[in-house]
């Protein structure tokens, strides 16, 4: 096993404590695994917690700071955190306004957010949540029930951030949230297994010369396997699936938000390549592109491959999107 670790045991803690230091703006809690914004009560705002099992880095903990998120709370690595870091984490950024929690649509991520907000509730909080479901691959999988949260929850929590930052009140953040989530599909590809620390070997077997259609961000199974592809038509593929099931829903028109996230291990000279196909085959559909945003955000671990997520967006979206962010993964305009 050739990974940049000490130990198995140790590799969620010992990343925190390398986020802790690089960060000092943020108030990291490594044994207790909560990731705080230190000024998140600053300003009476609405508070932003989302988490999910470690591994898809930038994902969660890299969205916490000004104009995204509040706090995160990471689990083991594809596992979920439990009730009492999401509870710990409430209570740190509630300033009186009320918490959102964002949830991808995986089972321990639902159970144990939904857990967190009853007994925050009993506590005296008032807590909303909202499920990021925008995979339009499979409908369900090995982890979940429905469609699985991946690339949106970018989306989401920046979106939902920048209003909450903008002094919006926690039901205005919960439904902003809800529309972009509503707006928002994705499909992901993979070229090659992940491999977890614990297994210290790929997670599901994937044969040379072929990838997987659909997959999810655990390895999950996709819709299925072919010989290897070129970027051109990986291109038609995902952003075909991802448009279908985006005319489904509603009308098509108005611009897109467009993200062509790297699975940990894809170079940006090719998801750079790749998103010159994405944007030629939206181009080629009449589907105007917003914004765009490339890189390694929604991560599995060191799998190669990639993912598209489009948003629809509208004027008062498109402005949330542009509003200042500093994270230590996303910034701009500050």
């Amino acid at each position: 096993m050739r990974m940049l670790i000490n130990s198995p045991d140790t590799v969620v803690a010992d990343a925190l404590r390398g986020m802790a230091a690089a960060h000092p703006e943020l108030d990291v809690d490594v044994e207790r695994r909560v990731v705080v914004r230190r000024d998140a009560r600053d300003g009476g705002r609405v508070g932003l917690v989302s988490g999910g099992g470690s591994g898809h880095e930038p994902l969660h903990a890299g969205f916490v700071g000004y104009g995204m998120l509040s706090a995160a709370c990471p689990g083991e690595v594809f596992t979920s955190p439990v009730p009492d870091q999401m509870l710990r984490a409430a209570a740190a950024v509630d300033a009186g306004q009320g918490v959102l929690f964002v949830v991808k649509n995986y089972t321990g991520d639902v159970l144990n957010f939904q857990m967190a907000a009853e007994l925050a509730e009993e506590d005296g909080l008032r807590v909303e949540s909202v499920l990021v479901n925008d995979d339009v691959a499979v409908t369900d999988s090995l982890y979940t029930a429905g469609r699985r949260g991946t690339g949106a929850t970018l989306f989401v929590e920046k979106i939902a951030g920048a209003a909450a930052e903008e002094g919006a009140p926690l039901e205005q953040v919960a439904a902003v949230a809800r529309r972009v989530n509503e707006a928002s599909r994705s499909f992901g590809v993979a070229l090659s297994a992940c491999t977890t620390p614990a297994k210290g070997g790929p997670t599901f077997d994937l044969p040379d010369g072929e990838l997987e259609l659909g997959i999810g961000i655990h390895g999950e199974p996709g819709r299925e396997r072919r010989p290897m592809m070129s970027a051109r038509e990986i291109a038609e593929v995902a952003v075909g699936a991802v448009l279908q099931d985006l005319a489904e829903a509603g009308p098509t028109d108005g611009p897109v938000l467009a993200l062509v996230n790297g699975m940990g291990a894809t170079p940006l000279l090719e998801l750079y390549g790749f998103h010159a196909e994405v944007a030629r085959v939206l181009d080629a559909r009449g589907v105007p592109v917003a914004r765009t945003l490339v890189g390694n955000y929604v991560t599995s671990l060191d799998m190669a491959g990639c993912s598209v997520t489009l948003c629809r967006v509208d004027e008062e979206l498109l402005r949330l999107w542009d509003a200042p962010v500093q994270t230590a993964a996303l910034r701009w305009g500050r």
